[in-house]
Order: structure tokens, then C-alpha cells, then sequence
């Protein structure tokens, strides 16, 4: 129907606001109006293109969703529905929504686009799942952790509902503190949710800091649950007003590698804007074998559950930069001066890193004092010098490389002339090195301030509890 004098004054003024980018403003108008005039269709779909422009994508989902149920044959409701599928990486509901739309309005060019967009995808991915089939089936398959009953003793919190709230997860990390575990049904459920969050995800994920905000980068924290938790005690849970990007290297040494991944993987599923993972060089089989997490999680769920983040481990981006400026990977740079923003990108990173090449590299490597290059003391990857970071950095267009992967006495080091920084996390690493913890907060301006915390109080359980290696045994 119509819109009342009223709704039609507030939608003007909410395109006004859209237009000049106030989205947040322009969606409190529209639902203004929405009030008045509740089934409009017209409404619904502008409210939701100013979600979607926030990356509100599940309610940009509803108000298409509610678009149609109101009019089957409104093209733009499921075209609407199909973008916000899209920007929540659920590429083949997207696809029946956007082949809709083009059969209703068949000229309609935005709809044919990703229609075709979505067909490729599509494509790509029933081939790569035919590849893997050949290979070995997905532990994924015919996972359905819905079917699956909550255990009769499990007294834990509960996460009912579409979407996870922040009450099931920091009741959670209570529960991990004291010593329990998710429940079986909750371990699948977020193991599909963080496999559908990192799947879709490019290699290099652009962040901006705007002024005023600040974001916070954490190194390794392998394992070591009760200092990963005192971070969040110290500088606030991840949120969107509290963004993290935590760089690699979750799992194995410490013996609560399935807390901290867990808690990681909740919160990327709770504020997956607000929470950025990478890949270390420990989200890997040949690492997880030797130093615990396999034994870990297959002692306190299952040999399958492992197989599932093995799986969901290759979906973790290589890097993240902040603000076009400050370049974040696990490891460090490459063997080969070559080697650009462009190849990092273009990189399939959904393999077990072989041991050369970008992949091997960007998770292994290593800042060294001297200039140029040497052959890496691990044995993977390479030791790079102060004239290769000045030269990367300048070639694209970045001013500040930031690393983990390395034990720093005070949790961090500055090297290369102030232009690359290891940060680590893990303090008193592995019980007995004694060393400090570090985080880095990046305001707009992106200039680094750190901080620095010692080793929380844990349980009496030895580090590397559950690796077939034993206590100790760690190069």
C-alpha cells in the first residue's frame, strides 16, 4: 500500500541521511516510519541496503525476509535477501534468491550479475569439493550437530536460538575456568559457524581503524587459556567498540588449546567484524601431531572433532592490514623479493602449507639484524634482514610490519629501525621461560602503544599434557 504523509517525509529524510553515509541514522528513520507504515515494501528494502552498508548483514536478512512475506513477487525483496546471504557468505541461498529476482524482472542487469557471480562460485566450490572428495571425504559431511542431544549432566550455559549471544560465550569462558568443557552439540555447532565465518573470508583482510577508535593485536597464545582470558580482564572483551586481531598460533604448547580456540572462535562468530583471526604455523596437522593439540582435542571430545578444525584451520586468513598501513602476518616475509600484496591474495590458502612457497613463508619466517637473507634457524621459511622489510614495505605501499611467532622477554620487540614489530602473548611461555606478555593498541593514526602482563595463575596441568612428545620437548 501507500505510504502515510508522515512515513513518506521520514523515508525522504532517511535517503537523505543514507545518502550523506549516516547509515545508522537513516536505519532509526526508517524504522520511524516502518512504525507508521509497517508493511511497506519499499521501507523493508531501504532499511535494509543501510544495514548491509553497516555489515548488518543478519538484519538486513530480516527486513528482506519480512519484504517477502508481505509480496512473493517483489523482485528487489530477493534481491535484497540474496546480497545479505552473500555478505554472510551463504553463497547458494544467495543464488536462488538472485535467480528469482532475475526471473521476475529479467532485464534487471545488478540481479544478472550476481546471479552469474554467485553460478561461478557455486562452480568453483562443487569442483574443489570434488577435488577433496577424491581425496578424502570432508569430516563436514552429513554433520548435523542439531540432531545431536545435550548431555544429560551438562549444566552448562545454553545457546538456543539463530545466532549465539555474548551470554552464552562468556559463560562459556566461566565454565572453561572451572574446569568444563562445551557440550558436544556446541562444539559442531561452532565448529560449522566458524567454518561458514573463515570460509568466505579473503587471504589479507583490510581493516580500518576510524578516528577515534582503536584496535588491539595479541601474538601466540598457544594454549595458555587462563593468560588469554586476563587479556580480555585487562582490556575488555572483543567487541564492536573493542576490536581485536589476534595473529596466530592458538593451539598446541600449552595444554588448554581447545579453551582458547573455542573462546577465539565464539567471539569470531559472535562480532566476526570485530574479531580478526590469522593463521600461524601451528594451524597445521604436521605442528598439531608433535605438540599436543590433536591429543588434546581428542582426549576431551574426538578424533572427528580434530578433524574438524583441521579442516576450519585452513580457512584462517594470512594476514590483516590496518588502516592500508601496517601489514599483520603470523611469521614475516618472503624468500623471494618478487613476492607482493597482490600474491598473498591470490594464494590458495585452504592446503596444509608445503615447505616452500608463500603459504610456508608468510607462517615460518623470521626478522633478522643482518641485511638481505639467511636460511631460517627452524629450518622452514627464511630469516629476512632490515633492507628486505624497508623494501616490501615501500614496494606496497605499507609503512609497518607486525609479526608474532618468536619469544620476546618483554612480549615484544622492535627491530628493523621501528618498521618490524614481534608481539607476543603467551607469558611465562610454556611455564618456564619467564617472560612477559605483550598486546599492541593501534589508534586511527595507527602509532603502536603496548602493554605488557605477566603469567595468570592456572591449574596444575604441565604444558604439552597431551603431545605424544611429553613435557618439555619443544624447539
Amino acid at each position: 500500500g501507500g505510504l502515510s504523509d508522515l512515513a513518506e517525509r521520514l523515508k525522504q529524510e532517511g535517503n537523505r541521511l543514507f545518502a550523506d553515509h549516516h547509515y545508522q541514522l537513516a536505519v532509526t528513520v526508517y524504522s520511524q516510519a516502518l512504525k507508521d507504515t509497517p508493511s511497506s515494501t519499499a521501507l523493508l528494502c531501504n532499511r535494509a541496503l543501510a544495514h548491509m552498508k553497516m555489515e548488518n548483514y543478519g538484519a538486513a536478512l530480516l527486513d528482506a525476509e519480512q519484504c517477502i512475506r508481505i509480496d512473493r513477487g517483489f523482485a528487489k525483496g530477493h534481491y535484497r535477501r540474496g546480497a545479505a546471504a552473500l555478505g554472510l557468505g551463504r553463497i547458494k541461498e544467495a543464488l536462488k534468491d538472485f535467480r528469482t529476482a532475475s526471473q521476475i524482472r529479467p532485464g534487471d542487469k545488478d540481479a544478472l550479475d550476481k546471479l552469474r557471480h554467485c553460478e561461478m562460485i557455486v562452480r568453483r566450490m562443487a569442483f574443489e569439493a570434488a577435488i577433496r572428495q577424491d581425496e578424502e571425504a570432508s569430516p563436514f559431511d552429513n554433520l548435523k550437530w542439531n540432531t545431536m542431544p545435550l548431555e544429560d549432566d551438562y549444566d552448562g550455559p545454553m545457546w538456543e536460538g539463530d545466532t549465539i549471544t555474548e551470554e552464552f560465550v562468556t559463560g562459556m569462558v566461566e565454565r572453561f575456568k572451572a574446569g568444563g568443557l562445551l557440550a558436544k552439540r556446541y562444539l559442531y555447532r561452532l565448529l560449522v559457524e566458524a567454518k561458514a565465518a573463515l570460509e568466505p573470508l579473503p587471504n589479507v583482510i583490510a581493516v580500518k581503524i576510524p578516528q577515534g577508535n582503536s584496535l588491539t593485536v595479541c601474538g601466540d597464545t598457544h594454549g595458555q587459556f587462563y593468560d588469554l582470558a586476563h587479556i580480555f580482564e585487562i582490556n575488555g572483551n572483543p567487541a564492536p567498540a573493542n576490536p581485536y586481531c589476534f595473529n596466530g598460533d592458538y593451539v598446541d604448547r600449552g595444554s588448554w588449546s581447545v579453551e582458547v580456540i573455542a573462546t577465539l572462535f565464539m567471539y569470531k562468530v559472535l562480532h566476526p567484524n570485530s574479531l580478526h583471526l590469522t593463521r600461524g604455523n601451528h594451524e597445521t596437522t604436521a605442528m598439531n601431531k608433535i605438540y599436543g593439540f590433536e591429543g588434546e582435542v581428542t582426549h576431551k571430545h574426538s578424533k572427528h572433532a580434530y578433524d574438524c578444525f583441521v579442516e576450519v584451520f585452513k580457512f584462517l586468513p594470512l594476514a590483516v592490514t590496518l588502516n592500508e598501513e601496517v601489514f599483520i602476518c603470523h611469521g614475516g616475509l618472503f624468500n623471494d623479493d618478487r613476492v607482493s600484496l597482490d600474491d598473498i591474495r591470490k594464494v590458495n590458502r585452504a592446503v596444509e602449507p608445503s615447505s616452500d612457497g608463500i603459504l610456508c613463508d608468510i607462517l615460518w619466517s623470521d626478522p633478522q639484524e643482518e641485511r638481505g637473507r639467511a636460511p631460517s634457524k627452524r629450518g622452514t621459511g627464511c630469516c629476512f634482514g632490515p633492507d628486505v622489510t624497508e623494501r616490501w614495505l615501500r614496494e606496497n605501499n605499507m609503512k609497518l610490519l607486525v609479526r608474532s611467532h618468536e619469544m620476546k622477554e618483554d612480549g615484544y620487540d622492535v627491530q628493523h629501525n621501528g618498521k618490524c614489530i614481534t608481539i607476543f602473548s603467551a607469558p611465562n611461555y610454556c611455564d618456564q621461560m619467564g617472560n612477559k606478555g605483550a598486546f599492541i593498541k593501534f589508534g586511527s593514526n595507527c602509532k603502536p602503544t603496548f602493554t605488557r602482563f605477566s603469567a595468570s595463575p592456572h591449574p596444575q596441568l604441565k604444558p604439552m599434557a597431551y603431545s605424544p612428545l611429553g613435557y618439555g620437548q619443544f624447539v
